[in-house]
């Protein structure tokens, strides 16, 4: 069920399902809330699944031009707040686990586990900060093209050809995040601090799930990661887009971590 609040004078929108322990979603960086379509009929059989439309994308609106990771993440407690949900597991994909990690580091023991699904709870290093106020200044004037490189770079070019027609359905999701959108999640995303404390410091259930081929995330240093914050781990064997290239493999992983 679609249902929606206000956060700061703007509308949040989430998915609700299910019934039982509650599993937070939240999705990455030009995606949206269905990205989680093939997984919430599995998890909302046996748990209370909510999917949130993260600011600026999907059908939440904006809020000016940063949307940090903290804002955000108050955007979620604001939604389990209005449910009354006192405790949750949270599964974070890419940008998605950057706000599962902010929401962590304020509000601890809400957290029965925290997976971060192609994700880190590093900080961007200078070459990427850069990368990102790049893009932010070339989106103003050619949002598409830079929406499809952004989100075709996530792709292997085996994996264009193998899920071009999934592909082009998240692609056609991506679209339709607004440029206001687009440069306050990468600026939210460039600003944001380390966080590996949060992960190292709790004891919390922590997954990291780790794509071997992920052209954003470095295999090596997700390794290194895991060892640090004494984090479970699983790898898959191709990117950054696990929903979608390795979708079974994905479910299965999500579903033991969600049970256990």
């Amino acid at each position: 069920m679609e249902k929606s609040l206000s956060f700061k004078n703007t509308k949040v929108s989430y998915t609700d399902f299910g019934k039982g322990s509650v599993v937070v979603l939240l999705h990455g960086f030009l995606e949206n809330s269905t990205m989680w379509n093939a997984i919430i009929p599995e998890i909302s059989k046996t748990n209370r699944v909510l999917a949130i439309d993260l600011l600026g994308h999907g059908k939440t609106e904006c809020l000016g031009y940063v949307h940090s990771m903290e804002t955000m993440a108050d955007a979620v407690f604001e939604v389990l707040k209005s449910l009354r949900i006192r405790k949750i597991t949270l599964i974070g994909h890419s940008m998605g686990g950057y706000v599962g990690l902010a929401f962590a580091e304020k509000h601890a023991k809400m957290i029965k586990g925290l997976c971060l699904m192609n994700s880190t709870s590093l900080a961007d290093d200078e070459e990427r900060k850069e990368l990102r106020a790049r893009a932010n200044k070339m989106v103003q004037h050619n949002f598409k093209n830079m929406v499809q490189m952004s989100f075709t770079n996530l792709f292997s070019e085996k994996s264009r050809t193998k899920f071009k027609p999934e592909m082009e359905l998240a692609l056609a999701e991506a679209l339709k995040t607004p440029v206001q959108g687009y440069i306050a999640c990468q600026e939210g995303m460039r600003i944001r601090p380390n966080r590996t404390r949060v992960l190292s410091e709790n004891s919390f259930k922590k997954l990291i799930i780790i794509g071997k081929k992920d052209p954003v995330l470095t295999f090596e240093e997700a390794l290194e990661e895991v060892k640090k914050t004494n984090s479970e781990a699983i790898v898959f064997e191709d990117g950054h887009m696990s929903h979608i290239e390795n979708k079974k493999e994905l479910s299965v992983a999500l579903k033991g971590f969600v049970r256990s």
